[in-house]
C-alpha cells in the first residue's frame, strides 16, 4: 500500500466545449469545432454535459466526494466572440459566478485559457500559423488575468502538441490537414511563443497566483530496444510529440539534437519552418518563470523502423485493432505489443507515466513542480442498476497513482492528479460513446450518478493511501 502526500490536490478535469453545451447561447461566438462536427462527424458538442447550467450539481458533487480541485477552461469566444475586440459580458459574468460557486464548495479551480476552442474567426484565418492569432491570445490572456483576479492557478495551452498533430498531422481536428510536419512543428513552435508571451506578462504585471501549461507527452519505446533504427524510431516520434515543446519550455531554444531530428524529419518529409531570433529571447524570458507543468498522460507507444509512405488510421469507434500509425523517414508504431490496450487502440502502460515524470526532473532541472492534469480511462461503461461497476477504470487509476507515489519517492516534486473526466464529457473525435467520468451522465436527462469509482476516489482522497 502506497500514500500520497498530505496536501495532494486529487482533482477531477473538465473543458469547456466538451462539458458546458451552450455553444451559441449568451453571446458566444462560434470555434471552429462547430462547424467542424456539422459538416464531418454525426453528433456536436450540444448539449456535452451542460455543465454551463448545471456546474453547481457538479461543484457539489466534488464536495460531496472529496474532490478539492478542478480543471476548468474558460471558452475564449464567450469572453470575445471572434476573438479580439468588444467583451461579451455575459459570458464574464458566467465564469465570476463559477468561480465563486468552486470558493462555496472549497474546490480550487485550475483555469485553462486554451483547450481546442480557438474561435472560428482565428481559426479560419490560420489559427496559431498565422502570427497575428498570437496577439489576440495574448490580449485576451491579459484581459482574464486582469478580470478573473479570483484565480489562483493559470495553464495558458492545453495539449500544444495534440493540437499540432491533430490539426496537421492526423487531420482529425478542423482544419483537417494530413501529414503536414512543417505546420505541425510551426504551430507547435507559434504556440509556444504565445505561452511564453503571457507568462512573460503575467510575472512582470506582478499577478498573484501561479502560471503553467499543459503538455500531453506519450512516451515512446523502441519495439526492439537492441535495434538501432527502432531506437532511432523513438527518438524521432518522442521529439514531435514531447522534446520539441518540451524544449521550448524549459530551455528557450531547441537543443541541437532536436533540430537534427526535425531537420531530417522535413527533409524527408518537405517542408520549412520560420524562427525568429525574437522569438526565442521571448521563449527564454520564460523558461524560468513556469510555476508548474501539467503532464496529460494516457498512452504509450511503440515504435518501428519503417521505410513506406506515411499513413495514419484514426480509431474513433472503440472497435480494437483498427488503428494504424506510420511516418515516413520516422517510423510505425506496433500495437501488437504484450502490454493491454483500450478498445482504441491506447496502450496502458502505468510505467510510462513514471518515466515521463523522471524524463522532465532529469531532463529539465528548472522545472518546478508537477500536476498529473489528465489521466484516466475511457470506456464503454454499462449504466447497471443507478450506477457504473467501473472496476477496470479504478484499477487505471490505481496502478498510474502508484507509479505517481514512486516518482515522488524518487525525488520528483508532484503535487497533484486530476481524473479525465469529473464527470461523463463529450470527446472530441469520439462523441459520446467513450466515457471518462467518476459521475455518469445520462446525456437525454444530464442526470448524474456517482460510479462505483467515485467511491473508491473519495476513499482515497480522504486517506491518500493507494489501496
Amino acid at each position: 500500500m502506497k500514500k500520497l502526500p498530505i496536501d495532494f490536490i486529487f482533482g477531477g478535469a473538465t473543458a469547456a466545449y466538451q462539458a458546458e453545451g451552450a455553444t451559441q447561447s449568451d453571446g458566444k461566438g462560434r470555434v471552429a469545432w462547430d462547424t467542424y462536427l456539422e459538416e464531418n462527424y454525426w453528433y456536436t458538442a450540444e448539449p456535452a454535459s451542460d455543465f454551463y447550467n448545471r456546474y453547481p450539481v457538479d461543484l457539489k458533487l466534488c464536495e460531496e466526494f472529496g474532490v478539492n480541485g478542478i480543471r476548468i477552461s474558460i471558452a475564449w469566444s464567450r469572453i470575445f466572440p471572434t476573438g479580439f475586440g468588444e467583451v461579451n459580458q455575459k459570458g464574464v459574468e458566467y465564469y465570476h459566478k463559477l468561480f465563486a460557486e468552486c470558493k462555496k464548495r472549497q474546490v480550487e479551480p485550475f483555469v485553462t485559457l486554451h483547450h481546442f476552442d480557438t474561435p472560428e474567426t482565428l481559426h479560419s484565418n490560420g489559427d496559431f500559423l498565422n502570427r497575428e492569432n498570437i496577439n489576440h491570445f495574448v490580449t485576451y490572456a491579459e484581459f482574464c488575468f486582469k478580470e478573473f483576479s479570483e484565480v489562483n492557478y493559470w495553464t495558458t495551452f492545453n495539449e500544444i502538441g495534440p493540437i499540432g498533430d491533430g490539426q496537421y498531422l492526423v487531420g482529425k481536428f478542423p482544419p483537417g490537414i494530413k501529414y503536414d510536419f512543417a505546420k505541425v512543428f510551426q504551430s507547435h513552435h507559434n504556440m509556444m511563443v504565445a505561452h511564453a508571451r503571457a507568462v512573460n506578462h503575467f510575472k512582470e504585471a506582478g499577478y498573484l497566483g501561479e502560471i503553467g501549461v499543459v503538455h500531453a507527452l506519450p512516451t515512446k519505446y523502441p519495439y526492439n530496444p537492441n535495434n538501432p533504427a527502432d531506437v532511432r524510431a523513438a527518438e524521432l516520434e518522442d521529439i514531435i510529440h514531447n522534446k520539441f515543446i518540451l524544449d521550448a519550455t524549459y530551455l528557450g531554444e531547441y537543443s541541437a539534437e532536436t533540430m537534427a531530428g526535425v531537420a531530417h524529419i522535413l527533409a524527408v518529409n518537405g517542408g520549412s519552418l520560420d524562427l525568429r531570433e525574437e522569438d526565442f529571447a521571448i521563449l527564454k524570458q520564460a523558461k524560468d518563470r513556469n510555476d508548474f507543468l501539467g503532464i496529460n498522460y494516457y498512452m504509450s507507444d511503440w515504435m518501428r523502423e519503417f521505410d513506406g509512405e506515411t499513413e495514419i488510421t484514426h480509431n474513433s469507434t472503440g472497435d480494437k485493432g483498427g488503428s494504424k500509425y506510420q511516418l515516413k523517414g520516422i517510423g510505425r508504431r506496433e500495437f501488437d505489443v504484450d502490454v493491454p490496450r483500450t478498445d482504441w487502440d491506447w496502450m496502458i502502460y502505468p510505467k510510462g507515466l513514471y518515466d515521463q515524470i523522471m524524463r522532465v526532473v532529469k531532463e529539465y532541472p528548472n522545472y518546478k513542480k508537477i500536476y498529473i492534469t489528465e489521466n484516466g480511462l475511457g470506456y464503454k461503461d454499462e449504466f447497471i442498476d443507478g450506477t457504473v461497476y467501473d472496476d477496470a477504470r479504478i484499477d487505471y487509476v490505481k496502478q498510474h497513482l502508484e507509479v505517481i507515489a514512486d516518482a515522488i519517492a524518487d525525488g520528483a516534486n508532484v503535487k497533484g492528479y486530476f481524473l479525465w473526466s469529473l464527470m461523463d464529457v463529450f470527446s472530441w473525435s469520439n462523441g459520446y460513446e467513450k466515457r471518462y467520468g467518476l459521475f455518469y451522465v445520462d446525456f437525454n436527462t444530464q442526470e448524474r450518478y456517482p460510479k462505483k469509482s467515485a467511491y473508491w476516489y473519495k476513499q482515497l482522497a480522504k486517506t491518500q493511501l493507494i489501496e
